[in-house]
């Protein structure tokens, strides 16, 4: 296997790895969107609407991540 494969194929796994985040995050806004759509109270509502913020603040994180992966790949290769 060349140096580039290799190298190309750690992008591939990074951006797999991104990808299960990317799912979890958002399986957990899901999560959190139900628990504040049967939660009342400011405290509650307050807790929340922060959890959501650092979750799609992650989500946000994460997809910039790969899509900065997928743009090396797409990139051309020096050889």
């Amino acid at each position: 296997m060349r140096r580039g494969d290799s190298d190309m194929l750690a992008v591939w796994l990074k951006i797999f790895e991104i990808d299960e985040s990317i799912a979890a995050v958002r399986e957990n806004l899901r999560g959190l969107v139900e628990q504040a759509a049967a939660y009342s109270g400011a405290a509650d509502e307050e807790f929340s609407s922060r959890r959501i913020a650092e979750q799609e603040a992650e989500l946000e994180r994460l997809s910039k991540q790969r899509d900065a992966l997928l743009k090396s790949l797409s990139a051309p290769q020096a050889t």
